[in-house]
């Protein structure tokens, strides 16, 4: 199999502009090409669409992609065919003229790729077709769309296991970013996967930022936050319809290029303003959920939720429109405890009362993630059932700027009484909403018939308002104090520990509840570039897009633009080796974009950039300052980087530009405190011929398999040693 490796390598550089594959990829690929069943969980911006892509270009035959959207098609087709793919899609937005031409072009043979929803790849006559096309696979997107146990499902997806009747010898390869293991197991089920190949990457997405914010007039929260990221593209989500249009409306008013998204729209309007979006024409887009499965506008720089989320996995998959292209995106959360009596509402409405306990556990779940005090980005992983190693993650506003504890031993025992005291008068649990009107003194119908007002616990916690109390109950929940059950009538009960803490008088330490101003929070992780040569890039490829018709990230990612604003490539040999320049790319938009970035190096100078992300000066002054002399002592004592990190509050990638700029500044270390000697046998003969000027690319060509940190102690020791 070793010898496939260059072919697939060079049909990856040449048709998509990439050097090396994203974890999972290849060996995802790999089990397709050998006609294995796939079953592959990756991250919104993983690389999904190239694991079913590269196998159709690496032999003949046509793959079969099926998609739950439109507009999905249309996007990933154009993306295609920019880089030289013989892609099409067949769906209802085509006149019969194209359909007829399309179908031509499939019956001899031109496509490598066809997408289809599912209702019409069911349909007879199209069945019939593709037993005449040499169907090598079905790849089906948004898996988790077949699931009665997904966030999204969608009946349709069910009639797919008929394909394995009509093609019982073609693979399946099954694709999702969002999949619990009750919705994985589905999907296996469902679509009756054999002995499929499984796949799960990490759900880290590292250059999201995770914030939760306390709701108090979100439409002005909205408006501060977008005026304060003038040039930012996102998406803003609210529950409600009306709710869209005003929020649109505010922001339009005031300037802001923006416009709704809802089921309420005609089909018309939905497709119009969802195409001015992804084209850049409109900045902010305000939608319902109804609006962003599938879209692949990779320079969203914003996710924005107005209102609480039903689930997790309705959040993660909606904040995962962030980013795509791996540069630093913020998803903000503006929370009130409001919002989860209005779903709390819904929940009450459903039918079935099995699905109103599954609502409410997964709207405990999100209300979980939204009051804790710990690292979000560890609990979001932690619901997909992946530990986050770190104990600092660098990038959620409970790691960046985290909240005041206070000694709440005595609140937590006023409360926990309160809830052993009712259940000892009356033989049953109440609500955390009873609870707090015991409390606070209030005078309730419940409260009178049951007689809590004789309670000695009545009336107690007059010092607090009922929202404090409500957030201190939930936080003991959370640690473990008290159980809620997910009933319709929940209530709440002691746990073993909430009992040991009322018997024998132990501390409790609470979290302040989150208050506004936000903080401030940097971006890490940005490609910090020349910002006027970025913006004049940005200007001719939105010219370009619009030339063709197409979005603009259909030309370059903004990823590509800001290497080249960084590194100036002066010829076709240097613009090929930007991240995103295929073959077809380098021969439609090289010329141009050279002209573009030499025009500029005429009238103004050449900035240069640290690999830190960081603008320099080309005479950068060297020194070791205190935090890097005690990283230095401690490293020298024999901690390792990542026991650093944890015990000063840092991530690795801080730890190890601190080591680095301390060899730069003439401190020594040696190699093999960090590298193997395996390691070494790869790394040195790479940059024996590439140099170090972009360890960015180094990262790519390298598989991922070392960390950026440790490229950078490599470059700064070599560099050092050849000084001496």
């Amino acid at each position: 199999m070793k010898q496939d490796v260059p072919n697939l390598l060079a049909l990856l550089k040449q048709h998509f502009g990439f050097a090396s594959f994203r974890p999972l990829q290849e060996q995802i690929i790999r089990d397709a090409l050998a006609g294995r069943d796939v079953l592959a969980l990756l991250p919104t911006g993983g690389g999904k669409s190239l694991c079913y892509q590269l196998p159709a270009l690496a032999r003949p035959g046509l793959t079969v992609v099926v998609s739950p959207l439109i507009a999905l098609m249309k996007d990933q087709v154009d993306a295609l065919q920019a880089s030289g793919v013989a892609a099409t899609f067949l769906n209802s937005s085509l006149n019969t003229t194209e359909a007829r031409a399309r179908l031509r072009g499939l019956h001899q043979g031109q496509y490598r790729l066809l997408y289809l929803a599912p209702e019409r790849l069911m349909l007879d006559g199209c069945l019939a077709d593709l037993q005449g096309w040499q169907v090598n696979l079905f790849a089906i997107d948004e898996a988790h769309c077949i699931s009665e146990w997904g966030h999204d499902f969608r009946p349709e997806y069910r009639q797919l296991v008929r394909l394995r009747e009509v093609f019982p010898q073609v693979p399946f390869m099954a694709l999702t970013a969002t999949a619990t293991e009750r919705v994985r197991q589905d999907i296996l089920k469902q679509l009756h996967l054999r002995s499929p190949g499984f796949y799960v990457a990490s759900f880290n997405r590292p250059n999201l930022t995770y914030r939760v914010l306390p709701k108090a007039k979100a439409a002005e929260q909205v408006l501060a936050y977008v005026r304060a990221h003038p040039r930012d593209s996102g998406i803003v989500y609210c529950q409600a319809r009306k709710t869209t249009e005003s929020m649109a409306g505010r922001l339009a008013e005031a300037g802001v290029k923006a416009l709704p998204y809802h089921a309420g729209l005609t089909t018309g309007e939905r497709s119009r303003n969802q195409e001015l979006f992804l084209r850049d024409e409109v900045r902010v887009m305000c939608a319902t959920i109804a609006f962003g499965m599938g879209i692949n506008k990779s320079n969203v720089r914003f996710v924005m939720h107005c209102d609480l989320p039903k689930n997790v996995e309705s959040y993660y998959q909606e904040t995962g429109r962030a980013g795509r292209d791996g540069l630093p995106s913020e998803c903000v959360l503006l929370f009130s405890a409001g919002d989860v009596v209005k779903h709390q509402q819904f929940i009450n409405e459903k039918p079935d009362p099995r699905e109103q306990q599954i609502a409410r556990e997964q709207l405990q779940q999100m209300v979980h993630y939204a009051e804790i005090s710990e690292c979000r980005r560890a609990a979001l992983l932690d619901y997909f059932g992946e530990t986050y190693p770190e104990t600092h993650c660098g990038g959620c506003d409970n790691c960046l700027a985290p909240r005041a504890t206070y000694d709440g031993t005595v609140e937590a025992q006023k409360f926990l009484s309160c809830v052993y005291r009712v259940r000892e008068r009356c033989g049953f649990g109440v609500g955390l909403n009873h609870i707090v009107e015991v409390l606070t003194g209030a005078d309730t119908e419940k409260i009178r018939r049951w007689g809590h007002e004789q309670l000695s616990t009545y009336g107690i916690g007059k010092q607090h308002h009922r929202s404090e109390w409500a957030v201190i109950g939930r936080e003991l929940v959370r640690l473990g104090y008290l159980r809620q059950t997910a009933e319709k009538f929940s209530v709440l009960e002691l746990t073993p520990e909430g009992m040991a803490v009322l018997k024998q008088r132990q501390s409790i330490t609470l979290t302040q509840p989150m208050a506004l101003p936000e903080a401030k929070f940097h971006r890490a992780g940005e490609i910090t570039c020349d910002e006027v040569l970025f913006e004049q890039l940005r200007q001719l490829r939105k010219q370009l897009a619009d030339e063709r018709g197409v979005p603009p990230y259909i030309i370059f990612s903004d990823v590509s633009l800001r290497q080249m604003a960084r590194n100036y490539p002066q010829d076709e040999s240097g613009f090929a080796r930007i991240s995103g320049v295929g073959e077809n790319k380098l021969r439609e938009f090289g010329a141009v974009f050279l002209d573009a970035i030499a025009g500029h190096l005429r009238t103004n100078p050449r900035q240069v950039f640290a690999e830190d992300w960081s603008v320099v000066t080309p005479a950068r002054s060297s020194g070791v300052n205190d935090s890097m002399r005690e990283t230095m002592r401690r490293f020298r004592a024999g901690q390792s980087v990542k026991e650093i990190a944890r015990q000063r509050g840092f991530v690795p990638g801080t730890i190890y530009g601190h080591l680095a700029g301390a060899i730069e500044a003439g401190e020594r270390l040696e190699l093999d405190r960090f590298f193997s000697a395996e390691e070494l046998e790869k790394v040195a003969p790479w940059f024996a011929k590439n140099g170090f000027a972009n360890l960015g690319e180094s990262l790519e060509a390298l598989g991922g398999q070392i960390e950026y940190g440790r490229l950078r102690i490599y470059r700064a020791i070599r560099n050092q040693q050849a000084k001496r």
